[in-house]
C-alpha cells in the first residue's frame, strides 16, 4: 500500500487546504444522480492524440497492473476527507499504453453520464491520478463512481471524474461541464482555485 498523504507539501503547508473542514463522512455528489452502469458492457476507450487508441473491458482492466493508495479528497464544496484508500490503475501506466503523441497537452475525462472534466496533461501523469474500481478494500461502490473513477489527489474532487468511459488526449484545451460553468480549470484546493 502506498501512502501519498504527504503530497500536500508540494502545494502547501497544511494537509487541510484553505476554506476546507475534514469530514469522517464521505458524502455522495454528481451532477444529474447515479446512472445505471452495467459491468459487463462497461469499457474504458483511450483516443484522441494517441498512438493506439484502446477499448478495454472491466475485466481486462481489473487484469492491469494496479496498486493501492490512501489519499486524500478534497470536494471544492468545502470538504475534505482524509485516508481514502483507492485501488486502480495508474494513469501514467494507463497511457504508457496507449502512447501517447507529442501534440497532447490536455486530457478530457467522459463519463457516462455524459459529464466531462479536463486537466492538462502534466497534471494527469503524476504516480497518484488513479483510475480506481476500488474503495476500502471493496468494489468501488456506485454512488462513489464505480465501476471506474477517476481520484485527483492535488486536485479538486470534480477533476475526478466519476463512472468514466473514456479519456480523450487533446491538443488544445477544451473545457468539462463545470468548466464550462465557471469553475476552475486548474483546480489546486491549496489556492482555493475554486472558480475560473
Amino acid at each position: 500500500m502506498n501512502d501519498v498523504t504527504e503530497l500536500y507539501r508540494e502545494f502547501g503547508d497544511n494537509r487541510l487546504p484553505p476554506g476546507q473542514r475534514e469530514t469522517d463522512g464521505f458524502p455522495v455528489l454528481s451532477k444529474s444522480g447515479t446512472p445505471a452502469v452495467d459491468p459487463a458492457e462497461w469499457r474504458l476507450e483511450v483516443f484522441g492524440a494517441v498512438e493506439t487508441e484502446l477499448s478495454i473491458s472491466l475485466e481486462e482492466f481489473r487484469a492491469l497492473p494496479s496498486e493501492t493508495q490512501i489519499q486524500d479528497f478534497h470536494c471544492v464544496t468545502g470538504w475534505s476527507k482524509f485516508d481514502c484508500q483507492f485501488t486502480g490503475v495508474r494513469f501514467p501506466s494507463l497511457l504508457e499504453r496507449a502512447g501517447v503523441r507529442n501534440d497532447a497537452v490536455h486530457v478530457m475525462f467522459h463519463s457516462a453520464d455524459g459529464y466531462t472534466t479536463d486537466l492538462a496533461l502534466a497534471d494527469c501523469m503524476r504516480d497518484e491520478v488513479l483510475l480506481a474500481y476500488g474503495y476500502d478494500g471493496e468494489s468501488l461502490p456506485a454512488d462513489h463512481g464505480g465501476p471506474v473513477r477517476v481520484v485527483t489527489p492535488h486536485k479538486y474532487a470534480y477533476k475526478g471524474a466519476k463512472w468514466v468511459t473514456g479519456l480523450e488526449l487533446l491538443t488544445e484545451p477544451e473545457r468539462g461541464y463545470w468548466e464550462q460553468r465557471g469553475y476552475s480549470q486548474t483546480a489546486n484546493p491549496w489556492d482555493e482555485q475554486r472558480y475560473g
